[in-house]
C-alpha cells in the first residue's frame, strides 16, 4: 500500500472517530444528569482528564512547565474554554436534549468566523452573516417539536448560544497568543485543571448531596467526558488541524448526524422530519462558513 494510501486512510480514520467522539459528549452528558448534578459531573470530568494529561505531559514525556506570562495566558484560555463554556453547556443539557446539544456543538466554528470579524479584524463576508443565520434557523427548526413536552426550552437555548459565544473567544484568545514551544498536551492539560479550579467554588455552593449519586452510571459518563472526548477528541482534532487546517473543519459535518443517532440509541430521543432539517439547515451553515477559508484561519480547539 503506497505512502498516500495510508495516509489518506489516516486521515479518515480519525476524522470519522474524532467526529464521533466529539458528538457523543451530549449524550454521555445527559446520561451523567441522571445521577449528579451538572457541575459536579463537570469538576469531576476536568480533574480526571487534568490528572491524565498532565501525568503523561511531565512525567512521561518530560515536557516543560509554563513560563510566567504563559500561566496567564492558559489561565485565561481556561476560563473561556473550560469554566464558562463546559460549565454552561452542562448546565443548559439539562433542560435541552442531547441531539440539540450535539447540534449546537457543531456551529461553533460559525460563531468563531463572526467573532473573528471583531477581534482579528477579518473581513465579514456574506456568507458568514448568512451561515449564522442558517445554522440558528437549523437548531430552532431541530428543537421546535421538543417545546411541547419540555424536552428542548428557550433558557436552555439561550445558554446553548452563551457558551457557544464563550468557546469561539477561547478558540479566537488560542490562535492569537504565542505560545513559544509549549506542547499542545501540556496547554490541554493545565487549561483544563485550571478551569475546573475556577468552577468549584460555585459547585461547593450550589452542591447538594441528596442530588448526587456517585453511580455506575456517574463514573461512565464522567470517564466517558474526561477520556474520550476531552483527551482524544481534543488530540485527534489537533491533529487534524496541524494536518490540514482548511480540511479539518469538513469533519464538523459529521457531528450532527452522529449526535442524534447517539440520543437516539442511548436516550431514545425521537427523530423526526423537524430533526432532519435541522441538520441539513446546519451542515448548509456550516458549508458556507466555509467559503474563502484559507490556512491562516482561526484554529479551533
Amino acid at each position: 500500500m503506497s505512502n498516500n494510501s495510508n495516509a489518506r486512510i489516516k486521515w479518515l480514520a480519525a476524522g470519522i472517530i474524532f467526529a464521533a467522539l466529539w458528538a457523543s459528549a451530549a449524550t454521555a452528558t445527559k446520561m451523567g444528569l441522571t445521577s449528579a448534578q451538572p457541575l459536579v459531573i463537570a469538576v469531576v470530568r476536568f480533574g480526571m482528564a487534568a490528572a491524565i494529561m498532565l501525568f503523561f505531559a511531565h512525567v512521561v514525556k518530560r515536557y516543560r512547565l509554563p513560563h510566567q506570562q504563559e500561566w496567564k495566558q492558559i489561565a485565561l484560555y481556561g476560563l473561556l474554554n473550560i469554566t464558562i463554556y463546559l460549565g454552561l453547556y452542562v448546565i443548559a443539557m439539562q433542560t435541552v436534549s442531547a441531539g440539540i446539544g450535539a447540534l449546537a456543538i457543531a456551529t461553533n466554528p460559525v460563531y468563531i468566523s463572526f467573532l473573528s470579524v471583531f477581534f482579528l479584524k477579518k473581513k465579514l463576508t456574506g456568507p458568514v452573516l448568512l451561515s449564522i443565520v442558517i445554522c440558528m434557523a437549523g437548531v430552532v427548526c431541530a428543537a421546535w417539536p421538543l417545546f411541547a413536552n419540555a424536552s428542548v426550552t428557550t433558557s436552555g437555548l439561550l445558554l446553548l448560544l452563551l457558551c457557544m459565544l464563550s468557546y469561539s473567544a477561547a478558540a479566537i484568545y488560542f490562535s492569537a497568543r504565542n505560545w513559544n514551544d509549549l506542547q499542545l498536551l501540556t496547554i490541554n492539560g493545565w487549561q483544563t485543571l485550571l478551569g475546573g479550579l475556577f468552577l468549584l467554588p460555585f459547585t461547593l455552593f450550589l452542591y447538594k448531596g441528596e442530588a448526587n449519586h456517585f453511580d455506575q452510571t456517574f463514573w461512565w459518563s464522567v470517564a466517558w467526558l474526561a477520556i474520550p472526548v476531552s483527551i482524544a477528541a481534543v488530540q485527534l482534532w489537533l491533529w487534524l488541524l496541524q494536518t490540514n487546517p482548511v480540511r479539518a473543519g469538513l469533519w464538523l459535518f459529521l457531528c450532527p448526524l452522529f449526535g442524534f443517532v447517539f440520543a437516539a440509541l442511548w436516550m431514545h430521543e425521537p427523530i423526526s422530519s423537524y430533526t432532519v432539517a435541522g441538520v441539513v439547515l446546519v451542515n448548509i451553515g456550516l458549508f458556507l462558513s466555509k467559503i474563502n477559508t484559507k490556512k491562516s484561519a482561526v484554529v479551533f480547539d
